[in-house]
């Protein structure tokens, strides 16, 4: 049964693959699994149609038989469990891999996206500076303490996982702020994930939309 998601027909980070479809894209390559795309117009994300599927008016979306899914980590996750190679066997493993993928989500993210909201729609504002200084401040805790648990260890808990996956996508986020220069094993981490074959693959199809787009 063919598997489809959803795409931004124009992605606004221009190809740089930030959008959240590319989560989604690096965990089908990483798995071996064919999809579909569907392109959406940011128009088409706020009709009925789209928010069916997607209750909020945002890309990705999992359509698969009857089964539609949204919120780019639960695809993942969705993929992780049906297909085999990005969560470990053992069960311990596997229930630590689960929680690197909630972390990245639900602990390193916010903070991140906020300084990215905060420039795009306050950037103009007096007090913008003083802000952003603060959500800095609370990007760079974050940042120590993923740092200290790395260490010099190639990947989160043993093998890549989902996790990795996710949390990769997470950091690449800040990639172009200097922050991470700061912390030269994260940016190496980075690195890793960006040179795993299934990553350029789902780096590339991305592009191509953007390209294709851009020229169009």
């Amino acid at each position: 049964m063919t598997i489809t998601i959803t795409a931004f027909e124009r992605s606004p980070d221009r190809g740089k693959g930030l959008g959240r479809d590319m989560r989604v894209r690096w965990a089908f390559e990483e798995v071996g699994q064919p999809y579909d795309v569907r392109l959406v117009s940011f128009k088409a994300m706020k009709q009925p149609a789209h928010l069916a599927l997607q209750p909020f008016g945002q890309i990705p979306t999992y359509e698969e038989g009857d089964l539609a899914l949204f919120e780019s980590g639960a695809i993942v996750f969705h993929i992780a469990e049906h297909y085999p190679g990005l969560l470990p066997d053992d069960a311990n493993a596997r229930a630590r891999a689960i929680t690197w993928m909630f972390a990245a989500l639900n602990t390193m993210e916010p903070p991140i996206v906020d300084r990215e909201i905060a420039r795009y729609l306050e950037g103009d504002k007096p007090w913008y500076e003083e802000r952003k200084s603060l959500v800095e401040e609370r990007i760079r805790k974050r940042l120590d303490d993923l740092s200290g648990r790395l260490g010099d260890a190639d990947w989160l808990d043993g093998e890549f996982s989902a996790g990795d996956l996710l949390m990769v996508t997470v950091l690449r986020r800040l990639e172009g702020s200097g922050i991470l220069k700061d912390y030269p094993n994260l940016s190496a981490y980075i690195a890793r994930g960006e040179a795993r074959p299934a990553y350029r693959r789902a780096f590339d199809a991305q592009l191509a939309v953007f390209t294709a787009a851009a020229s169009g």
